[in-house]
């Protein structure tokens, strides 16, 4: 089983019809499950991604969002020792909008070894992560 990260990036994209994204995240989705990815997710990602969402395009929203697509993923608890590696990246790179749950999406998959994601964010491409090889751009 290929691990995948999944992103708020991708979360939303998949959700909302008007994204530019959302046609590609939607066969993403579809591709996962039939090849059978590991799709993982952080906490920070879902708290995230649920604010985005409520305020976005509401409740209906969250709760597909976490009866359709949150079903598919394993949560992966950031402990101490991310949330404090990630911290530092955060301090290091001195970015304005690079997020601190960026900065745990990059530290978890640099631990992992996972080289694709379910993201459409630019400092988690300018990292090196890539959408999953074989699928629609």
């Amino acid at each position: 089983m290929k691990p995948v990260l999944v992103d708020t990036s991708g979360f939303y994209a998949a959700l909302d019809a008007d994204d530019p994204n959302h046609g590609g995240a939607l066969a993403l989705f579809g591709s996962a499950d039939a090849e059978n990815w590991l799709l993982l997710a952080h906490n920070y990602v879902v708290h995230e991604t649920w604010a985005l969402i409520q305020a976005r395009l509401g409740w209906e929203a969250v709760d597909a969002w976490q009866q359709v697509l949150m079903a598919r993923c394993e949560i992966v608890w950031v402990d101490q020792g991310l949330h404090a590696l990630a911290s530092a990246r955060c301090r290091q790179a001195r970015q304005r909008r690079l997020s601190l749950t960026d900065c745990v999406s990059l530290e978890l998959a640099h631990r992992e070894n996972i080289r694709e994601a379910l993201a459409y964010d630019e400092h988690l491409s300018a990292a090196g992560l890539v959408l999953p090889s074989g699928s629609p751009k």
